[in-house]
């Protein structure tokens, strides 16, 4: 009877682990790139990956396209986004795809020029009816509507960044937009002259115009770059460039203003190369941020604490050369960090009680230059 009783459990236990399996999505997983030389990528890359178990396999090239360096997905999951950074080429400009789920492929359906040079960054609003580009070469932010069939339209609202002044003379570089989670402003960072924008947002007509605290400074000469809400949207995390920081910000949802709570280093206290920060994100229990160093080449965790500032946990190296960019996937249980220096993707499994990220199996090697990582669901 003990002989059947295990036989009982064995069979019982692998016919969970096939129920949670099943029970476990695919997804495709699009990487964006630049194809400028010595770069080999020509455009978006897509990728299929196994939340069951963790497994990266690549579909190939999804579109044949130049300098996709930053994507949007849209929530319907029929469309995607890309921004053209050509680095002083004339080709200035966003484009829209439909997305096939089952085989990954994109499908061109029209580009629109990005009102600025350099579009760094593209995100949706809360409506999906507008889309915020963020325009690195002339420091410009720029909304476009989103038509129904997932095209894109001329420009209706923009703004120019301006030079903050002979104490800092560096350019205007708007990196990332942000919207609020009520979708009433829009956060803008700007790398260039530290500073981070705030705009009323009209969703009726896509129109953005200055807050009545229309900016808030980061540290001098750090360089504000990527942007991340805490999901009750109390609190914005501001990743720096220059200054490799994670720098945190109080949010009023009635105004818009932002004050600054702390800052806090990305880098180990021992560490004395040279490094610069990229990418930022949060746990959705809003427990733990991350951000990845380019130099240092890692990830660093942070824990939440109670009063929003944040606590350095450790860091976690990526494999590889230049993490510019990273992914939580929809369910919050993994992340896989892109390698721009070194072309490869490496999968962490998050722990949601520690924050902590354990490397799930070797790097995804011969992925040209990924500048950034989405995920959309498959079929």
């Amino acid at each position: 009877m003990a002989i059947f009783r295990t036989i009982s459990v064995v069979v019982s236990l692998a016919l969970l682990s096939l129920v949670i399996a099943a029970g476990s999505p695919d997804y495709l997983l699009y990487v964006g790139s630049f194809t400028n030389p010595p770069s080999a990528s020509k455009g978006i890359y897509v990728f299929r990956f196994e939340s069951a178990s963790a497994k990266l396999t690549p579909l190939g090239l999804a579109a044949e396209t130049t300098n996709p360096s930053f994507l949007a997905e849209h929530p319907n999951h029929r469309f995607l986004y890309a921004v053209h950074n050509n680095r002083g080429l004339p080709d200035n400009s966003v484009s829209a795809f439909s997305i096939d789920r089952n085989t990954g492929k994109l499908t061109f359906l029209n580009k629109v020029d990005a009102a600025g040079e350099g579009p760094a960054h593209v995100t949706l609003d809360r409506t999906n009816h507008w889309l915020a580009v963020s325009n690195y070469g002339s420091g410009t932010v720029a909304i476009l509507p989103v038509r129904p069939d997932g095209t894109l339209g001329s420009v209706v609202s923009s703004d120019q960044h301006k030079e903050s002044g002979a104490d800092n003379p560096r350019q205007a570089r708007a990196h990332m937009g942000i919207f609020s989670p009520d979708n009433r402003f829009l956060i803008v960072a700007d790398v260039g002259i530290d500073r981070v924008y705030i705009y009323r947002f009209d969703a009726s007509k896509g129109a953005i115009t200055a807050a009545d605290t229309p900016f808030v400074d980061v540290t001098s000469s750090a360089g504000a770059r990527h942007l991340a809400f805490d999901p009750k949207g109390a609190t914005l995390y501001v990743n720096t460039e220059r200054g490799s920081t994670v720098e945190a910000f109080r949010y009023s949802a009635s105004t818009g203003a932002l004050s600054k709570i702390a800052a806090l280093s990305t880098l180990p206290a021992d560490f004395s190369g040279r490094s610069s920060g990229a990418e930022i994100g949060m746990t959705r229990n809003g427990r733990f941020v991350y951000a990845s160093n380019r130099g240092h080449d890692s990830i660093t965790i942070f824990a939440v604490n109670p009063d929003h500032s944040l606590k350095f946990m450790e860091t976690v190296s990526t494999q590889g050369k230049t993490p510019r960019n990273f992914a939580l996937d929809p369910s919050g249980a993994f992340l896989i960090a892109g390698n721009e220096g070194s072309n490869s993707l490496v999968v962490f499994r998050v722990d949601e009680e520690t924050g902590k990220l354990r490397q799930t199996g070797p790097i995804v090697p011969d992925t040209p230059g990924p500048a950034c990582l989405i995920f959309v669901p498959a079929q």
